[in-house]
């Protein structure tokens, strides 16, 4: 009897963790996001269905190629739930990446989906490094696809004499995007100089560097 107990517990244990391994369908046709009540619950609070209209559901921004103005010569343009309410609760979006000759879109992660990107123009070197630290990288070229894993730290640079650009897919209405550097070095409150300076072996004059070319500038 205690055997049969203990196999039907591991059983639904086992149910039970595959189910939470997944987001749950959504149990509306729709839940156009509504940013200004201020309530926030693993998404957005949902709009009146009387006030949606189809701009709810329109984004025009990854049609053209942004502005690149930044020292990595790259620039994103993003088209998550923050751009088109209609996303919300639906766990995807869009992004499109643009790079100039020589652009680098720094190594970062997504702690909250996978990537997928089809790479629209040009040629980039592309690669993530997995939690073992195998890095695997790989060229692409105009019309091919490349997938990061959830979660894993991954860059695309165009080291190529043209620009370059690609279409990003998410499988999350907002994936949120971590730079490595950036954090380490601009967060706020700032990483102590003594954790830095151990983990990189180098000084704090080194540190003071990388911070001050780092810092966003000052509009």
């Amino acid at each position: 009897m205690m055997a049969k107990t203990f196999a039907f517990l591991a059983i639904f244990s086992i149910a039970i963790s595959i189910a939470l391994a997944s987001d749950p369908d959504t149990l509306q046709d729709l839940c156009v996001a509504l940013p200004s009540s201020g309530v926030k619950v693993n998404g957005f609070a949902c709009k009146n269905e009387a006030n949606i209209t189809e701009a709810d559901f329109f984004f025009a921004g990854i049609a053209k190629p942004g502005v690149i103005n930044n020292t990595v010569k790259s620039v994103v343009t993003a088209a998550n739930v923050e751009k088109i309410p209609g996303l919300n609760t639906l766990g995807v979006s869009f992004s499109r990446i643009d790079y100039a000759a020589g652009g680098l879109n720094p190594p970062h992660t997504h702690p909250r989906a996978t990537e997928i990107v089809f790479v629209l123009e040009g040629e980039l070197d592309v690669g993530f490094i997995t939690t073992a630290n195998k890095f695997i990288s790989k060229k692409i070229k105009k019309g091919e696809v490349f997938v990061f894993p959830k979660g894993l730290v991954h860059f695309q640079k165009n080291n190529g004499d043209k620009p370059a650009a690609v279409i990003s897919a998410f499988n999350s209405q907002l994936p949120g995007t971590l730079s490595i550097a950036a954090a380490l070095f601009t967060s706020t409150p700032t990483v102590p100089d003594d954790v830095l300076t151990q983990t990189f072996q180098i000084g704090t004059k080194e540190i003071d560097k990388i911070k001050a070319k780092l810092a966003p500038k000052k509009k």
